[in-house]
C-alpha cells in the first residue's frame, strides 16, 4: 500500500545522510593538509589497495577486451568495417567502459573492505581507544585511506585499459589476422588528448568517492556486528550510485570543453 509518510521519512533520511557525508568530506579536506602526516600508513594503504587489486583488475580488463571485441566484430563485418575495430575498441574502453567497469570492481573490493574494517574497529571500540590515547583516528584511519584510493585508482584504470586492449588485440590477431604492431599503431592513431585527459581526471574523483563513502560508512558504524555488514553493503551500493553520477557530470563537462 502506498504510504506517503514512509516515502517522506526515507527521503529525509537520504538527504540527511548526504549532508552528513558532505560534512565528513569537509573534515577530510581540513585534516589532509594539517601535520602530522601519516606517510607510513599511507604507503601501506596504497599497497593494500593497489598491489593487491592488480590481479582482479587485470583479469577483469583482459576479459572485457576479449568479450567486447568478440561481440562487436560480427556487427562490423556486416558493414565491411572490420578495419575500424581498433579505433572503436580503444576509444570506447579508454573513454568510458574501462574507467567505469574497473571503478565498480574496485568499489566492490576496496569500498566494502574499508567499510568492514573501520566498522569492526568502531564496534570493538578500537577507534575510541585511539582517541583516548591521544591519537587522531580520523587522520590515521580515514585520511590515509581516502588519499590512497584517490592515488591508486587512476593507476589501476590505466593498467586495466592496457590489458583490455591487449585482449582485444589477441582476438583481432586470431580472427582477423591483424598483427599486433598494426593493431596498436591504429589504436594510438585513434586516441587523442581529448580522450585520455578527461578519462584520467575523472578516475581521481572515482577513487575519492570510493574512499570517502567506504570510510564514512565504516567510521560511523553502529548496531554491533550487524552494523558492520550493513556498513560494508551500503558502502558498495552508495559508491556505485555515486560513480554513475560523477561519470555523467564528467561526460557532460567533457562535451562542453572538448570536441568529442
Amino acid at each position: 500500500m502506498f504510504n506517503p509518510n514512509s516515502i517522506s521519512a526515507n527521503a529525509k533520511s537520504f538527504f540527511s545522510e548526504i549532508g552528513d557525508m558532505t560534512l565528513f568530506a569537509g573534515r577530510f579536506f581540513r585534516e589532509v593538509f594539517k601535520p602530522p602526516f601519516e606517510f607510513k600508513e599511507l604507503i601501506r594503504q596504497c599497497y593494500n589497495m593497489g598491489n593487491r587489486s592488480l590481479l582482479l583488475v587485470g583479469v577483469t580488463g583482459f576479459i572485457l577486451g576479449l568479450v567486447f571485441t568478440l561481440q562487436s566484430r560480427p556487427t562490423l563485418m556486416q558493414f565491411g568495417a572490420q578495419s575500424w575495430m581498433p579505433d572503436m575498441v580503444s576509444i570506447s574502453i579508454v573513454r568510458e567502459i574501462g574507467p567505469v567497469i574497473i571503478a565498480l570492481i574496485c568499489a566492490g573490493r576496496i569500498g566494502s573492505g574499508i567499510g568492514a574494517e573501520l566498522g569492526s574497529m568502531r564496534v570493538t571500540e578500537q577507534i575510541d581507544a585511539m582517541e583516548v590515547s591521544g591519537t587522531n583516528p580520523f587522520k590515521y584511519l580515514v585520511v590515509t585511506r581516502i588519499v590512497a584510493t584517490t592515488l591508486m585508482l587512476p593507476l589501476l584504470v590505466i593498467m586495466g585499459d592496457a590489458v583490455s586492449l591487449l585482449g582485444s588485440a589477441i582476438i583481432e590477431n586470431m580472427k582477423g589476422d591483424v598483427s599486433y604492431v598494426l593493431y596498436f599503431n591504429k589504436v594510438f592513431g585513434a586516441l587523442s588528448f581529448s580522450d585520455i585527459i578527461p578519462a584520467t581526471v575523472k578516475t581521481y574523483f572515482f577513487g575519492f568517492a570510493i574512499g570517502l563513502v567506504g570510510c564514512y560508512k565504516g567510521y560511523n558504524c553502529a548496531n554491533g556486528t550487524v552494523g558492520v555488514g550493513e556498513a560494508s553493503n551500503s558502502a558498495v551500493v552508495y559508491t556505485s550510485m555515486l560513480l554513475f553520477v560523477i561519470d555523467f557530470i564528467a561526460v557532460f563537462i567533457t562535451d562542453i570543453f572538448f570536441d568529442v
